[in-house]
């Protein structure tokens, strides 16, 4: 699935993602230090996202189940009007991690974004999820600029 692209009528007052040079560089790593949203905006907050499919199906390999994450992740997005370049921060849950999982990780969100900045990042390493063999999760808050014609004063 290819990344999100912002319309070019989209608002101007879009979040900032920042990587403070006196910080080492997150985006080797698949992240960015910082979001700085400013209002007035629309907040989109998803819910933690699995690798199931639409059917229930969840399949037993990690890196099926982190691409059909963000998969899912992209089409509540999609559902509330946002895409990628809305997203300002994820919260990443996996079971068992390790190294070579970190390292499926970062291609996904490479994958995902592209040459967007990726979004800020928490990764907690869980002993469980809410289903057996569910071993990814992603929950994400995106942010959108509203116009000030738009707005419900």
């Amino acid at each position: 699935m290819l990344p999100f692209k912002r319309p070019s009528a989209a608002p101007a007052a879009l979040p900032i993602l920042i990587n403070p040079p006196r910080l080492y560089d997150p985006r080797p790593n698949g992240y960015s230090h910082v979001a700085v949203a400013t209002s007035p905006a629309r907040f989109i907050y998803v819910a933690g996202q699995g690798g199931e499919d639409a059917a229930g199906e969840l399949p037993p390999a990690f890196e099926a189940q982190v691409r059909q994450a963000f998969c899912n992740l992209l089409t509540a997005l999609e559902a509330a009007g946002a895409g990628v370049v809305d997203v300002v921060k994820l919260v990443v849950l996996i079971v068992d991690h390790s190294e070579a999982r970190l390292a499926v990780l970062r291609r996904e969100i490479a994958a995902v974004w592209g040459d967007e900045p990726p979004p800020v990042c928490t990764l907690i390493p869980v002993p469980r999820l809410a289903l057996d063999g569910m071993c990814f999760e992603v929950e994400a808050t995106a942010v959108q600029a509203v116009p000030t014609a738009a707005r419900a004063d």
